[in-house]
């Protein structure tokens, strides 16, 4: 019998929170039953459609994203789920377009519509209040309900049911290595640095230009000090200018997009997230199943911390008290296990990706899909 296929909508695969979610889930579900396909918002490509064309997904563009043009997004929507009725189950990553996707995607006859809420909020800005706008629609064709936290589930949910659905890791595969921490430190130059780490796209909710402020103040307390920047995005330009205008050029590491992560926490020596918000950050995880000290804002959902190696500081705080608290951890060369607690915590990629493979094959039998 062929995989069911199951229709992904997210705004594109680019390297970020919720991409590798998805895909830690597509990698370890048994693919034989199970297929993920992707309908996407951009026309150009991004960091895993290779990964995902390599395991059999299709992808699909369209490209509302990029020219606003909503009457034509409502009329390709329309055609697409005409052309695709093999889509039984349709998962929804993105709320503020849920009103037209999920909507079209019911009006087409497609039984189990989700709706997956991955954030706690949205930005101070006209395209945030936008969005703010369009989420209260969000709910109103879907009839699953999914949540990366409570935090992101009451969010979006208020006072309806949800489910959560842990932002689960390869545990194993970040495990701590001093052999790797020391290689990769060497290749990259930071044999004797104090290595802050930070992984984001770079948008404003990942507060990168505090970021700057915070690493200045680090500086002028140990000069011996280096800021790896792992990710792109929209803002980078004005992080690279604020970069250069505070005479940080010689501290900061712009790495982009890597495919090495496991290999990058075990160089840093501290990770660092001032988000403005976040659902539950798949970073915060990675970097504790490392064995990193994590400080991070307030404002990011308490259920991210699995370990006592994460503290949480106010928005509210000074650059100077954030530094005097990211420089107050200790610098550990050997690191404990932490595997254990994130297993234990249900975050262990291995029983998160059974479960869901269980539910879409549940549904598929429910709706007479499946014999």
């Amino acid at each position: 019998m062929d995989p069911i296929r199951i229709l992904q909508v997210v705004p594109n695969m680019q390297a970020g929170g919720l991409e590798s979610f998805i895909m830690n889930i597509y990698r370890n579900i048994d693919r034989s039953k199970v297929q993920f396909d992707f309908l996407v918002h951009y026309q150009k490509r991004c960091f895993f459609d290779d990964e995902i064309e390599r395991l059999g997904g299709k992808i699909y563009r369209l490209s509302v994203r990029e020219d606003n043009r909503v009457f034509r997004y409502i009329r390709d929507l329309n055609h697409f789920f005409r052309e695709h009725p093999e889509y039984r189950v349709v998962h929804g990553h993105m709320p503020s377009l849920a009103l037209f996707y999920l909507h079209t995607a019911r009006k087409n006859g497609v039984p189990v519509r989700i709706i997956h809420s991955h954030n706690t909020n949205t930005e101070k800005t006209p395209k945030g209040y936008c969005k703010r706008l369009l989420l209260r629609f969000a709910n109103r064709d879907s009839n699953v309900s999914f949540a990366c936290s409570g935090a992101a589930g009451k969010f979006l949910f208020r006072r309806t049911e949800y489910t959560i659905i842990p932002n689960a890791i390869d545990t194993e595969k970040f495990r701590f290595d001093l052999g790797i921490r020391n290689q990769t430190r060497w290749e990259l130059g930071l044999d004797g640095q104090f290595v802050v780490g930070h992984v984001g796209r770079f948008n404003t909710q990942k507060n990168h230009l505090f970021l700057l402020d915070i690493f200045s103040e680090i500086i002028k307390r140990n000069p011996l000090s280096v800021l790896l920047l792992i990710g792109k995005g929209e803002t980078e330009d004005s992080v690279h200018r604020k970069t250069d205008a505070m005479g940080l050029g010689d501290y900061v590491r712009f790495l982009g997009v890597r495919s090495d992560m496991e290999r990058l926490y075990q160089a840093m020596d501290v990770f660092v997230l001032p988000s403005l918000f976040e659902g539950l950050p798949v970073v915060g995880i990675e970097a504790q199943a490392a064995g990193l000290p994590c400080v991070f804002s307030n404002t990011i959902s308490k259920e991210v911390k699995i370990t006592d190696l994460v503290t949480f500081e106010p928005l509210t705080h000074s650059a100077k008290e954030w530094a005097d608290r990211i420089l107050s951890q200790p610098v550990q060369t050997e690191r404990k296990d932490t595997s254990g607690s994130i297993i234990k915590a249900g975050y262990d990629i291995a029983s998160v990706a059974k479960k869901m493979e269980h539910f879409y094959l549940e549904q598929y039998q429910k709706n007479g899909d499946l014999e």
